[in-house]
């Protein structure tokens, strides 16, 4: 099975459309999204649409719990919030355990072992505690930068942010991950709005 991974959309909705169309000529069968799709107090029902266009696994970040909770009513009251969207965003979880290709996966859009917003980049002790989550694949987002890395049993995955990499080097790329479920091999995609554009067209939504 092959696994698309995409996070930090930040509304930026013409470059999800481009990637999740890059990942569906690739052969994907599912693609995964960890949070942060909306960025503080705007409301993208464009993001909304192509997430539910493309049936993609989503969990609730930090901008999208701020951005539904009582300092976002005015947000989500705005004129241009379609109901329906709105209503899918609310009824979107934080935390998803399932079965992908056999193997156990969790994803989650910042830190696994607590109800925070902690940044878990390389290293961070708190990886210590990975088996406790008994899950073969863990998906972050959050930090903005890629991480694929193997900690006993379980390979975690964050592929930065879609398009406010602080990767250095990375600025103003594109990041997505892809997976295989057979091999556990994972690619780090880095390109750009107009080699995507240049593949597919523009964007008109």
């Amino acid at each position: 099975m092959k696994v698309g991974v995409i996070s930090d959309v930040h509304c930026q909705h013409e470059a999800l459309a481009l990637t999740a169309k890059a990942l569906v000529a690739e052969g994907v069968d599912e693609i995964l999204l960890p949070g942060d799709s909306h960025y503080e107090y705007r409301f993208s029902n464009e993001v909304v649409e192509l997430t539910r266009e493309y049936e993609m696994r989503y969990v609730l970040g930090n901008h999208e719990t701020m951005l539904i909770g009582p300092h976002g009513s005015r947000a989500v009251a705005a004129p241009h919030v379609r109901a329906a969207n709105l209503e899918f965003v609310r009824a979107t979880p934080h935390r998803i355990t399932t079965q992908i290709g056999g193997k156990t996966l969790t994803m989650v859009h910042a830190n696994p072992f607590a109800q925070d917003w902690q940044y878990l980049y390389s290293g961070n002790a708190a990886f210590e505690k990975i088996d406790e989550l008994e899950t073969d694949y863990l998906v972050l987002g959050h930090t903005h930068v890629p991480m694929v890395e193997r900690l006993g049993r379980t390979l975690v995955l964050n592929p930065g942010s879609l398009v406010f990499s602080r990767d250095p080097g990375a600025e103003g790329t594109i990041t997505y991950l892809v997976l295989d479920t057979d091999s556990d091999e994972v690619r780090t995609v880095r390109t750009t709005r107009t080699e995507l554009e240049q593949r597919f067209g523009a964007v008109a939504l």
